[in-house]
């Protein structure tokens, strides 16, 4: 019959996700609401999470990480988003940085660079989108132009998660602009104080509040040519080829968000009293928990699906990568705004965290590729 332990986590990821729960609750989650209400960053959490060797446990132990495969990653991330989506991009976006450079980076740029980031002494932050280049991104005009052995780039990307706080920025930059369409790019590490690298103003957003956005931009700076990521032109491709990664690490965050916005109004109906009795006494209530569940499930089997996939690096791992994203924030989105509705009034004020759950559950539609760009990778994956 085979091994039906195929669809099961093993204990490892289990004891994993108790680890994590309990540092998410007894040191990320009494600082959430603040987090959210004063646009902070969560620096708690990032000492808690380094503390624990949590804050980039994808990086392998070949460069002084803790070397965790793709699954453990999400369960981490997804633990930490189910108390503080802000905290959770902690984790999230140190793969998303450094995944070019595991990719498609010599050893020496991987030695150089991904050591610090496991040992928590710097953060990792990824430069691909630009004012008008988001889901059109082989229409950037960042521009590297050679200057000897080195690079002079210049322009400006946009949403940059955790801009600011971290050291180290996976830039995209058009280094041949006769050359072919997505082709002509390249991608370069950038120091934080690099002459010439400022940063906008932090955006004003709807959520995931504690995790800084803002501009970078580039006036002349510049580049040592050893600072490049893979070969000249290789930059799209591996940025993509990322992308296929760390889509799964969204989904996750959407399943955390989800799972913690269920968990508040599963107590809360048990509690809550109307017409004599608990309002988990009733069959309309009963019905929308059962459909937030049922979703959350098979959104978290899709992930964790794509996660082992992630791993193996299977030929497939775009479909599910982007059809795991897609549904999985597509589900948090419909599960956080029935979990406000099921509080209620309470639901919609800031005593408790669903309403800051539900405005953050709308990025995961957002970045690393609108869900209109996963339904365009899924089908063009189909139609090959």
């Amino acid at each position: 019959m085979g091994d039906f332990d195929l669809f099961k986590t093993n204990e490892e990821h289990e004891e994993l996700r108790a680890a994590v729960r309990s540092v998410a609750e007894d040191k990320i989650a009494p600082h959430a609401a603040e987090v959210d209400e004063t646009s902070s960053f969560p620096q708690d959490a990032l000492d808690a999470l380094v503390a624990t060797d949590f804050h980039a446990a994808h990086i392998s132990e070949d460069y002084e990480g803790v070397g965790a495969d793709a699954l453990a990653t999400c369960v981490i991330i997804e633990e930490v988003a189910r108390v503080c989506a802000s905290s959770s991009l902690i984790p999230a976006v140190n793969k998303l940085g450094t995944m070019p450079l595991i990719l498609g980076a010599s050893e020496e740029v991987k030695q150089r660079y991904l050591p610090p980031v496991a040992r928590g002494e710097a953060m990792f932050s990824y430069g691909l989108s630009e004012r008008e280049a988001g889901s059109d991104t082989a229409a950037m005009r960042t521009l590297a132009t050679p200057k000897g052995d080195d690079w002079v780039l210049s322009g400006q990307k946009s949403w940059i998660t955790n801009a600011g706080v971290s050291e180290y920025y996976t830039v995209l930059a058009v280094t041949d602009p006769e050359g072919r369409r997505g082709r002509n790019i390249s991608a370069f590490v950038v120091h934080a104080d690099d002459a010439g690298f400022t940063l906008g103003e932090p955006e004003r957003k709807l959520g995931i509040k504690g995790s800084p956005t803002r501009e970078l931009f580039f006036d002349d700076v510049a580049i040592p040519g050893d600072r490049m990521v893979g070969a000249p032109g290789e930059g799209l491709k591996i940025a993509l080829r990322t992308l296929d990664h760390t889509r799964v690490t969204i989904g996750a965050q959407a399943v955390g968000i989800a799972q913690g916005a269920l968990d508040h109004a599963v107590a809360y109906v048990k509690e809550r009293k109307q017409f004599g009795k608990a309002i988990a006494d009733f069959q309309g209530i009963q019905f929308m928990l059962a459909d937030m569940a049922m979703k959350l499930e098979t959104a978290r089997q899709m992930v964790y699906v794509a996660a082992a996939k992630s791993e193996r690096g299977d030929d497939d791992l775009a479909f599910y990568g982007a059809a795991a994203k897609c549904y999985a924030s597509d589900a948090a989105m419909e599960i956080t705004t029935d979990a406000v509705q099921l509080l209620g009034g309470a639901g919609y004020v800031k005593d408790f965290p669903l309403e800051r759950m539900m405005r953050d559950a709308k990025i995961t539609q957002i970045y690393e590729g609108t869900n209109q760009i996963q339904r365009m990778v899924m089908a063009r994956q189909l139609l090959k």
